[in-house]
């Protein structure tokens, strides 16, 4: 049986675009759009579609003294604890089409307009989450400079200097800063005004800050201004399932279009998260 094809979305000249497509858009978007994707651990086993998965994190091998396995009659074990995290929130995007739009429009037009905006309604949801989970696993930072820069710098190496049995110190290009607007924009303006930042004024990002990746995001909790942490230092695991066909409401004559994902986050690695809030909300 022949793909259904959509009414009025245009996928390349005359090529309709397929409904069973659509959906693998919209998933593959929500991970393109969504910074979160870009900043969470990947390095988990197990299948996230039977509801949770591990994550296992190493300890540093401390050198002995020549002799102590042959004396000892073995080695150091190698210790790796795992952290489990379950996929413990299951959301949904249902919404109502009336058979006169549907009509009117195409089946494919309506999905299309609607997945355009579900794709920020869960990227934002799930960045949101990211950066809750980050904050309240992280520790609260307070800085000794007053400008600026000087605090990010400060913040940079809180993180770089971190000495424990699973780090030695952290080399700077694994470091990822994320900045409230605010807070971005005191630093773009900064940078702006120094001498020989090499900054183009023109562009919104400036990307690196010292050797740091720097992000920009709306959806830090209002308890952090800035965020600091290793790469891969949180865990968020999503299903999505895919866009079912639209579907009669019962006792009605209006199609429901339906989107569900399930996902789970938690912060592997606390130790590496710092977060810094100014007084009255910006530096």
């Amino acid at each position: 049986m022949a793909r259904t094809k959509a009414i009025s979305l245009i996928q390349s000249g005359s090529t309709k675009v397929e409904l069973a497509e659509l959906g693998g858009r919209v998933i593959e978007n929500i991970q393109k759009e969504a910074l979160s994707s870009g900043l969470k651990s990947q390095n988990y086993t197990g299948n996230p579609a039977t509801g949770s998965v591990e994550y296992r994190r190493f300890k540093n091998a401390t050198p002995q003294d020549y002799g102590t396995a042959r004396t000892s009659g073995k080695g150091t074990a190698i210790t790796a604890p795992p952290t489990v995290v379950n996929l413990d929130q299951h959301k949904e995007i249902v919404e109502e089409a009336a058979q006169f739009d549907l009509d009117t429009f195409g089946v494919g037009n309506v999905m299309a307009r609607r997945a355009d905006n579900h794709v920020d309604a869960v990227a934002s949801a799930l960045d949101t989450a990211f950066f809750s989970t980050a904050v309240t696993g992280g520790t609260a930072f307070t800085p000794t400079e007053t400008g600026i820069a000087g605090i990010l710098e400060e913040l940079i190496q809180k993180l770089e200097t971190v000495q424990n049995d699973n780090v030695d110190g952290v080399p700077r290009n694994l470091i990822r800063l994320i900045l409230n607007p605010k807070t971005y924009g005191q630093m773009r303006n900064y940078l702006d005004q120094a001498a020989n930042s090499n900054v183009d004024t023109a562009a919104e990002e400036f990307a690196i800050f010292h050797g740091v990746r720097v992000y920009s995001s709306v959806h830090l909790p209002s308890t952090a201004d800035a965020l600091i942490m290793v790469d891969g230092a949180v865990a968020q695991l999503v299903v999505m399932y895919p866009y079912r066909a639209p579907e009669r409401i019962p006792l009605s004559n209006d199609m429901a279009v339906a989107m569900f994902y399930d996902y789970g986050t938690k912060a592997l690695t606390p130790d590496l998260i710092f977060y810094y809030k100014a007084a009255g909300g910006g530096a």
